[in-house]
């Protein structure tokens, strides 16, 4: 090559060819792990809403022997925050948030006492907020 010439540089670009086969291989990855990370989501808040159960049942302990029995049916988990009229001794609130958690689908919790399985039942009916389900939509229980 003489001295005065330039060597020309060419810069390329991708070829449409490469382009869609780079996206046909990211496709197919996010067909095979988007379905798992979804899951892993619903399997999460199914976990998040046993541990608040388990929370909310320590604090209608705690309202219990505070009061001597767990609060109405008619009175709710919000006597866990706020003292009803018919308790005389209350020591609340017993959450530390000082309000009443949503279940993970941002639905409240069931709550029924006398319960028809234990002293009260304690429950949330899953992402469809219907009874039964499996999956992100099952029921999470206190008695179970």
């Amino acid at each position: 090559m003489p001295n005065n010439q330039t060597p020309k540089h060419h810069s390329q670009g991708f070829t449409l060819i490469e382009l869609l086969v780079v996206l046909a291989i990211l496709g197919l990855l996010a067909g095979l792990v988007g379905p798992q990370l979804i899951k892993h989501l619903g399997e999460s808040k199914s976990k998040a809403a046993r541990l608040q159960i388990e929370e909310l049942s320590s604090s209608l302990d705690m309202y219990r022997l505070d009061v001597g029995r767990y609060p109405t049916t008619d009175e709710g988990l919000a006597a866990l925050v706020e003292q009803p009229s018919t308790a005389k001794v209350w020591n609340g609130p017993y959450l530390k948030k000082k309000k009443m958690p949503l279940d993970p689908w941002n639905n409240p919790y069931h709550y029924i006492s006398p319960g028809q399985h234990g002293k009260y039942d304690l429950w949330t009916l899953g992402a469809d907020n219907g009874e039964g389900g499996d999956g992100e939509d099952v029921d999470v229980l206190s008695w179970e």
